[in-house]
């Protein structure tokens, strides 16, 4: 008896684990090729907080889209709980999301996030007061916010882009740009893609380049005198 129970248990287990595994194969390829600390499928599935939220996350959305009360927001409480993020279960998120360390993810109700989009610990996608209807942002393809990161309120981001760590966005972003500082201000990556690898630390500040610029301008006024 208790060998049949082991044996359904093993079976039920590996069974669940290719479901998972054939309807997530998007976000699993991401965690794989952004996170260098990913070694394996199973470790994916078993121990990565970020992909346990997007799964319960569809379930949720499902659910909300089925206009079930209750349950849906419960079940995006227990997500919160269960990984430390938050996702409205109203929320519209593409494939091929990755949170990283996503402790302290927020994702408003009117969120609308593109595919293969990168989320860093703190990252709060949210409104900016009590107005109803659409108040919270759109996100394009390809986008990485860094850690810390709030974009608030009805705007876009636009595809390709990065937002740097802690960085506060109020405004709309173009394609193919970089965002650092409070609030956010833009500044072109030579209107390329900006890569999910890239590395933050050499993010362009646009103001910091203006005070370089002032700076050797100053420097070569002082060397004429």
């Amino acid at each position: 008896m208790c060998v049949d129970i082991l044996l359904f248990i093993l079976i039920f287990f590996v069974v669940s684990i290719a479901l998972i595994s054939l309807t997530f194969k998007d976000e699993i390829k991401s965690t794989r090729n952004r996170d260098p600390a990913a070694t394996n499928i199973l470790e994916i599935l078993l121990t990565y907080a970020g992909l346990h939220a997007i799964i319960l996350h569809r379930i949720a959305h499902f659910l909300n889209r089925l206009r079930l009360p209750f349950f849906p927001r419960w079940l995006s409480q227990f997500n919160r709980w269960f990984t430390g993020i938050e996702i409205h279960p109203a929320a519209q998120i593409g494939k091929g999301l990755f949170i990283d360390h996503g402790m302290g993810v927020v994702i408003g109700e009117t969120t609308v996030v593109g595919d293969n989009v990168t989320l860093y610990q703190g990252v709060t996608l949210g409104g900016t007061g009590k107005e109803q209807g659409k108040r919270h942002p759109n996100i394009g393809n390809n986008v990485v916010i860094g850690a810390g990161a709030k974009i608030l309120g009805n705007i876009t981001i636009g595809d390709n882009s990065y937002v740097g760590a802690n960085a506060v966005v109020i405004k709309d972003v173009p394609e193919n740009s970089t965002v650092v500082g409070v609030p956010g201000r833009i500044t072109k990556q030579a209107g390329e893609k900006i890569e999910t690898e890239l590395d933050h630390i050499h993010v362009l500040d646009p103001l910091m380049q203006t005070i370089e610029q002032l700076q050797k301008r100053l420097d070569s006024l002082e060397k004429r005198k």
